[in-house]
């Protein structure tokens, strides 16, 4: 029975390109989101290309939800080797006028979701010297052009929960080394192209993002490795 690959928060852009990426290694992939017709012709794009995927429908920022769908994944598939983190939120994009959900909703996809899943998925990343690869942003950055820019663009809850998922990604590197199981991140540093911010002007391929990630995984060698311009 392969390992498996969980890509969270599947998309166009980047997620599609770790699913193709690591389809080609050998991976059979679920593809997870909330939207299923997304992560339905995913799979059916990606078994074009004799890659083997499977759809799950999932909201990743409920605990239950995403515990369940891992569960699923090892049933399904087989156990969990790799977990690709990439969902979001913007919600709370004004964090003067935010409600306590609307901030909440934001770390429940970035941070509070990614460690439900890194749980469940646990006893299987240890046993297979797995891997959790997490897209990270230079909304993550403490930067003050960026910092300006979410709070004019309301990106505010966005920017400030990929900053704390960008710690909680470099703390989990050094509390999982010792079991084998490696913690990185990439921090793409612009718009990617085919992804839903693309507005035709994306200078960020994709795949050249996938290829890096997989260097990362192998490779092994740093825990938060810039990305373009």
């Amino acid at each position: 029975m392969p390992n498996a690959i969980i890509v969270a928060g599947y998309g166009p852009g980047i997620s599609h390109a770790m699913a193709r990426r690591f389809g080609r290694e050998g991976y059979e992939v679920a593809l997870v989101g909330r939207n299923a017709e997304r992560t339905s012709a995913g799979v059916a794009v990606l078994a074009e290309e004799g890659i083997t995927a499977r759809s799950y429908r999932c909201d990743l920022g409920d605990q239950a939800a995403t515990r369940s769908m891992v569960r699923q994944v090892q049933a399904d598939i087989g156990p969990v080797e790799v977990l690709h983190w990439n969902p979001y939120s913007t919600s709370a994009g004004d964090l003067t006028t935010a409600s306590p959900d609307e901030l909440h909703a934001t770390f429940d996809v970035a941070v509070t979701g990614l460690m439900t899943a890194v749980q469940a998925a646990l006893a299987d990343l240890e046993s297979t010297s797995g891997a959790v690869l997490v897209t990270s942003g230079s909304f993550a950055t403490d930067d003050p052009r960026i910092n300006e820019m979410a709070a004019r663009i309301d990106y505010m809850g966005f920017a400030v929960s990929k900053a704390a998922q960008y710690k909680a990604v470099n703390v989990l590197h050094y509390r999982l080394a010792p079991a084998g199981i490696f913690v990185g991140q990439v921090v793409v540093l612009g718009t990617v192209q085919r992804s839903a911010a693309d507005q035709g002007e994306a200078t960020v391929d994709p795949d050249a993002v996938a290829d890096r990630f997989w260097r990362l995984f192998r490779e092994r060698d740093a825990i938060s490795v810039p990305f373009g311009a």
